[in-house]
């Protein structure tokens, strides 16, 4: 598990432009009220800031589809949104950003999930406002997305499945794109939530940040050890290849199960040092990163180190973040 040399990352990396990612998943749009605090209001202790412009990103699911882009990669989205204003707002987003947006169906039952935060200077959160819902897709919906998943697998290069609670994921969904990976033997990565935790077994790679992978193994994790028992422990639960744990600070933690080895190979991967500006989306960049190196033919250590080097990246940047190709390449080669 040597160091990806930047000869390597730049063979990988060029590879990125003909492969196809179906990403599957919550698709939302993120809307920045930004301005200036000046005083605290006279009619409660809060702050009253001062209106100055506005921002929209897409996130959730959209977001890892925006990274594939941004990287080079072609991508097909698969979600739902309302039948609203900030529903057509992603759609032109993400046409904008050249996202096959056909697999996005428009539910009329339920809102488009939307992040409103409010933020003030040194892009300090005031407070955040969520328009959403939890409930699963109504069945004609339902059936609707897995017309919709069934057409895009046949087409993709590797699958991510980006779980943010909100309807979309359900068991049935999982169990064909499951199927479909392994019919068509292309790799499904799954960003989990834990109340789903089970609908994502036998999965190629699962992708938990490190209170998720805490929360689903009842244990705290504070050490590579730790952090090498909770990857052991979820492998063994859902019986998928491998396991990476976002840590934040602490890098990821690889739990590589892929290949011939008998027994799988273990690795910390140390944080890119990087000003952290905000962590938003990381994780999106993160698997993002990872499909699009696996399916140009990277292990999944190589494909790691890249998803390593992206989200130093991406957390120096505000909001929902990408990163390019070029971005990618220079920090590897600097590294």
């Amino acid at each position: 598990m040597t160091d990806l040399s930047p000869t390597r990352a730049r063979a990988i990396v060029e590879r990125f432009e003909p492969l196809t990612v179906l990403v599957v998943g919550d698709v939302m749009i993120d809307h920045f009220l930004i301005g200036q605090v000046e005083r605290i209001s006279p009619e409660a202790p809060i702050p009253v800031m001062a209106f100055d412009h506005e921002e929209y990103r897409v996130g959730g699911a959209a977001n890892v589809a925006n990274n594939v882009r941004s990287l080079g990669g072609r991508v097909s989205l698969v979600g739902a949104i309302g039948e609203d204003e900030p529903g057509q707002r992603l759609l032109s987003e993400l046409r904008s950003a050249a996202i096959d947006a056909t697999g996005i169906i428009v539910a009329s039952d339920r809102p488009t999930t939307r992040k409103l935060r409010i933020v003030a200077s040194r892009n300090k959160q005031v407070a955040r406002i969520d328009f959403e819902t939890e409930r699963a897709l109504a069945p004609k919906y339902a059936q609707e997305l897995l017309a919709h998943q069934s057409e895009a697998t046949a087409k993709a290069d590797i699958i991510v499945v980006s779980d943010y609670l909100k309807g979309v994921i359900t068991s049935e969904l999982m169990t064909q794109a499951l199927s479909a990976s392994r019919a068509r033997g292309v790799p499904i990565l799954v960003d989990p939530k834990i109340p789903h935790l089970d609908f994502y077994t036998g999965c190629t790679l699962l992708t938990p940040n490190h209170h998720e992978a805490s929360t689903a193994t009842n244990s705290v994790i504070h050490t590579d050890t730790e952090a090498q028992q909770a990857a052991r422990s979820l492998r063994s639960r859902l019986g998928c290849e491998s396991v990476l744990i976002t840590r934040g600070e602490h890098g990821l933690w690889l739990l590589d199960g892929s290949g011939s080895a008998a027994e799988p190979r273990e690795k910390s991967l140390p944080a890119v040092a990087r000003e952290v500006s905000d962590v938003t989306g990381a994780g999106d960049t993160v698997i993002a990163t990872l499909a699009l190196g696996l399916a140009a033919g990277a292990t999944l250590t190589e494909a790691a180190q890249l998803a390593n080097q992206a989200a130093g990246l991406a957390v120096a940047k505000f909001g929902p973040a990408t990163v390019s190709a070029e971005e990618l390449l220079e920090a590897c080669t600097n590294q």
